[in-house]
């Protein structure tokens, strides 16, 4: 089963959520408060843990500055959600294996998925 790290804003419901159904899930706001995106970048890649995370500038990490975690990174653009709702998603992506997340940015909104790979 993949292994996910939640960034500061995935809302911790999402991440009890995803927690009480077997997910193997860090969340950066509760096990590395206040931690710089470019430490969360080493983190995911040394534990070989998909990113999760409302953050723009993750695509920024990724293209410009060299950062390639393994796992992916899935960047989420809602603008109105449900506490529960972001893990409800990756869940349902992750279980209907039409995905592969490794060596690649998805981003994730209301009308698509898209995928580029790094």
């Amino acid at each position: 089963m993949m292994k996910f790290l939640a960034n500061e804003n995935i809302p911790q419901a999402s991440v009890r959520y995803l927690l009480a159904i077997g997910y193997d899930i860090l969340s950066i706001g509760i096990d590395f408060p206040s931690i710089s995106d470019d430490e969360v970048m080493k983190i995911a890649i040394k534990e070989n843990r998909t990113i999760i995370t409302f953050d723009r500038d993750y695509s920024e990490l990724i293209y410009k500055f060299g950062y390639k975690p393994n796992e992916g990174v899935i960047y989420l653009r809602f603008d109105v959600y449900t506490p529960e709702f972001p893990g409800q998603l990756i869940h349902k992506l992750v279980t209907q294996n039409e995905f592969d997340f490794a060596h690649k940015l998805t981003v994730v909104d209301e009308k698509k998925i898209r995928q580029r790979k790094y």
